[in-house]
């Protein structure tokens, strides 16, 4: 029998779900008090609907990961995955989760102190949370609901909804964290190392009836190159006048098809600065007025990095070469460059009441504003770009999103009565403005020329009511519905010559949520689940595309949204210090919105299409202990087990039967940390996935070369001492075992890290 990582990950469970009923034949059950935080911010994830809800501390976050960015946050929790290329990677840190792979950004929501920070302009790569809102030393906790199972929230949670809970004081605070890390790099023809530091400070008091908490931060990182340019064999001619060249790396690509790897590309240095203001007034005990104001800024330089020389050993960068006997044709941006300088606002305003009578409520508002978001590329080759020349200038600035809900709780029967009825109005506003001009000083011109531009707005506007309803001792259950009214419009898109214009669109949906829970004795919980989401297409997915002919030919300004029904059945033990829990899950979509190339027209077109049915069942099992074995010992596992297939497309037939893309069959995550004394703690997390296909055809089955998605089996260690109440140091390293891996980019290879934080 082969040995498998995933084997193991088996076997730790079984292990752990062995001595934990050993236990619990021999010790007694202890009996944890009811436990109250005041001062403090709790989730605002519903977790009175019985379904699956699960989340990490933010003490357990600072001792046991080591966390740069918020989403490592993330790391360990079941069935989660962020798609995190380098420290401090802004725009392609993609949320996967169940049935849900890491190029399907919109698929999951995203908060901070119910905040809005999912960037639902788009789905994709390339339209991530805005993480870089919150910094790890802010966070108080963080919670998963999986799931589109509660009413509360839109189609775009058919995922998960995770929820950041940042801290604010009840005395005086302050703190500083400083931070290091360092990777040694090695692909293809690169051999490098890269490194960064961060700095954060954060300052809040409470003065009577105010509140307030200030925190800046800098993250300064160096990324390994996530690109690499590169020529399939067969492309290239017979020789006429090219340059004989030296360096290039023969490989496969994902189709296991012979290619060259003529250099790296999209080297990302990035300077990355964040302050956030947040204030809160008491009224009375359970009514709070508190207003967020957070501050993004980035930098960033992308390079690239020529393999290629000449007979006289100079790099090359562009033009016709020679390699094998063939030439092939470089173009002046294959080997690219480029700038980017953005600034981002985050507004947030809310008034809530918390008490303890028949009614709370809450009115909160937020504001995105890409303020400034530009980038400028040469189109120019290097090495004469880096002096100047022609180039582009794209321009985001007015895109943003705005969100506004009005909520309520209601206890007919006060706070200890049979019903909790949740009920709310809610309007999202997502609006994109990208205009790319030509420049004749890519480095600081402005744009001269118009080389392309879209545009268009949506907005969700939702009505919802929930009831929860203990209806007997050991019984609960959630009843209710979604329903929402859609809208696009002022859709544009638009070349040097030529424009078009879409109609407005709206459509109106209705989605049921249902929930139940039975509590069979002290140790036994059952609850079952079943909700409908509705994913509506977004600003990007309708009118990000290109003209050609008069006609738009990259994107479909009439999808159909994405509809799904999602269940789940679930059995909770409760252990010793401990819970065992085993999801069954099942999610049957319809209209799914993917990338592909419809083969029934011709010409084929290749766009954003709807999938007609894709199919996914599976299996979540997670595991908490403490003291096991040891006090001080304590281990978090998951395992999930995925089977998802696409079961029609009329549009592509050859994608029938395969393996949804980027959703693996088997992911495991295995966290266990052990407290050596009251100073020193450590950790040693596993995570693992296997093999994963890119294509909807799945016709890349070689996962271990770029633009390919890889299995993996990383491992994390991390060590912390406190010298005293307020100095403590840290060390760790990810991807200890050094393994390379890919999500289309290449992951970072073994990251060594060191801090020193100061807590008063």
């Amino acid at each position: 029998m082969q040995y498998t990582p995933l084997a193991a990950a088996l076997l730790a469970a079984v292990s752990a779900q062995a001595f934990a009923d050993h236990r619990d034949k021999e010790a007694p059950v202890k009996e944890l008090g009811t436990i109250t935080v005041s001062g403090q911010r709790v989730s605002s994830l519903p977790r009175h609907i019985p379904t699956t809800v699960e989340g990490i501390s933010g003490k357990q976050v600072e001792e046991t990961i080591n966390a740069i960015d918020s989403e490592d946050a993330l790391k360990y929790l079941p069935s989660l995955n962020v798609r995190k290329r380098f420290i401090g990677d802004y725009d392609h840190a993609v949320l996967a989760s169940r049935a849900s792979g890491t190029g399907n950004s919109a698929r999951s929501l995203v908060y901070a102190d119910g905040i809005l920070l999912s960037n639902l302009l788009g789905n994709g790569a390339s339209f991530t949370p805005r993480w870089g809102l919150v910094t790890p030393e802010e966070i108080a906790r963080v919670d998963v609901l999986y799931g589109p199972f509660s009413a509360a929230y839109s189609g775009n949670a058919v995922g998960a909804v995770v929820d950041y809970v940042t801290r604010m004081p009840r005395q005086f605070e302050a703190h500083v964290k400083l931070s290091g890390f360092r990777q040694g790099y090695q692909q293809y023809g690169t051999d490098d190392h890269y490194s960064g530091n961060q700095a954060s400070a954060s300052l809040g008091n409470r003065n009577g009836n105010w509140s307030w908490w200030f925190n800046v931060n800098q993250l300064d990182s160096d990324g390994q190159p996530i690109a690499f340019v590169n020529k399939l064999a067969s492309s290239g001619t017979a020789i006429s006048n090219g340059v004989a060249v030296t360096g290039a790396i023969a490989d496969k690509n994902p189709k296991n098809q012979d290619w060259w790897i003529l250099g790296a590309s999209n080297q990302v240095h990035t300077v990355q600065r964040h302050a956030k203001a947040k204030l809160a007034y008491d009224f009375t005990p359970g009514l709070r007025a508190s207003y967020t104001l957070g501050w993004w800024q980035n930098h960033a330089e992308r390079h690239s990095d020529s393999y290629l020389r000449d007979t006289q050993g100079r790099p090359v960068y562009s033009g016709n070469i020679v390699l094998g006997g063939r030439q092939y044709s470089l173009q002046a941006t294959d080997f690219g460059t480029s700038r980017g300088a953005l600034t981002h606002l985050m507004h947030g305003l809310s008034l809530k009441q918390h008490g303890q009578g028949q009614f709370d409520w809450e009115i909160a508002g937020s504001l995105y504003d890409y303020h400034r978001d530009q980038v400028r590329s040469p189109t120019t080759p290097l090495p004469l770009a880096l002096t100047g020349g022609n180039g582009q200038l794209t321009d985001m600035a007015g895109t943003g999103w705005r969100t506004l809900s009005l909520k309520g709780i209601w206890h007919p029967g006060g706070p200890q009565g049979e019903h909790q009825i949740d009920l709310g109005v809610q309007a999202d506003t997502y609006q994109l403005r990208t205009r790319v001009g030509g420049t004749r000083h890519w480095q600081h011109g402005g744009a001269e020329t118009t080389l392309s531009a879209f545009s268009g707005n949506t907005r969700l506007q939702s009505l919802y009511l929930q009831d929860t309803w203990r209806f007997a001792p050991d019984w609960r259950t959630t009843l209710g519905g979604r329903f929402e009214r859609w809208q696009a419009w002022g859709g544009e898109i638009a070349n040097a010559t030529s424009r078009l214009r879409f109609a407005e669109r709206s459509e109106q949906h209705f989605s049921p949520k249902a929930a139940l829970a039975y509590r069979a004795n002290a140790d036994w919980q059952l609850k079952a689940s079943l909700g409908r989401s509705v994913r509506m297409p977004t600003v990007a997915e309708l009118y990000q595309g290109t003209i050609s002919a008069g006609v738009i030919v990259n994107n479909d300004p009439k999808l159909k949204p994405e509809r799904a029904w999602t269940s789940e059945l679930t059995a909770e033990r409760r252990l010793d210090g401990g819970s065992l829990r085993s999801t069954l899950f099942l999610e049957d979509s319809r209209d799914a919105l993917y990338s592909q190339t419809d083969v029934t027209v011709t010409p084929n077109v290749t766009n954003i299409q709807n999938v007609d049915a894709i199919r996914t069942t599976g299996l979540e099992m997670a595991l908490q202990l403490q003291d096991v074995g040891l006090h001080g010992l304590d281990l978090s596992s998951s395992l999930t087990y995925a089977h998802s297939i696409i079961t029609r497309n009329a549009r592509f037939p050859a994608s029938v039967g395969r393996w949804q893309p980027r959703v693996p069959q088997w992911r495991a995550n295995l966290l266990a940390s052990y407290h050596l004394s009251a100073a020193l703690s450590t950790s040693v997390g596993l995570r693992y996935s296997g093999k994963q296909y890119g294509t909807l055809d799945n016709s890349d089955p070689n996962g271990d070369t770029y633009t390919s998605v890889s299995r993996f089996l990383v491992a994390d260690i991390r060590a912390r001492y406190r010298f005293s109440k307020q100095w403590s140091a840290a060390v760790g390293v990810d991807n200890l075992n050094n393994t390379r891996y890919w999500a289309f980019h290449p992951y970072t290879q073994r990251t060594v890290f060191a801090e020193l934080r100061f807590d008063n």
